[in-house]
């Protein structure tokens, strides 16, 4: 089998970023000629495209993991997507969203059943939650003054 159609396989199960496919195909013992030929190929067919990639992946860390701009980012960048690609696909994302929402949807699944913030103690679990799910620390203030009993 050639390294070509190793890479197809792959991406006919998932998107994979170019730097997962050319990972995925040394690790199965290709050369690095057979390795650039067979990327050069599958980016020429656009059956690999970064920035499709890191567009699926914020869709994904948005709408099913509800996280925040700073996090999807983060997560984009670990699949080995050039920073300049995963910005302008977070970017294009969270202009057509309201982070507000975002960010109450992340805290209504902690929160369920609608209750409020009982303590401060609950308060600054939830607000470093937030925070590591990546959201701005202002808007999760926000959010969070609005759930206190207080």
């Amino acid at each position: 089998m050639n390294a070509y159609v190793d890479g197809l396989k792959m991406l006919a199960r998932r998107e994979l970023s170019e730097a997962q496919v050319r990972q995925r195909l040394a690790r199965r013992g290709y050369d690095e000629d057979a390795i650039e030929q067979a990327v050069a190929r599958l980016k020429a067919e656009r059956a690999l495209d970064d920035a499709r990639v890191a567009a699926a992946i914020a869709r994904t860390e948005t709408a099913i993991k509800r996280r925040g701009k700073l996090r999807v980012t983060r997560a984009i960048e670990s699949a080995g997507i050039a920073r300049t690609v995963a910005r302008s696909a977070v970017d294009e994302l969270f202009g057509e969203l309201d982070p507000d929402a975002l960010i109450a949807s992340s805290l209504a699944r902690r929160l369920r059943g609608g209750r409020m913030i009982a303590d401060d103690r609950e308060f600054q679990r939830l607000y470093r939650y937030l925070i590591a799910q990546g959201f701005d620390a202002d808007q999760v203030l926000r959010a969070l003054r609005a759930r206190s009993v207080k």
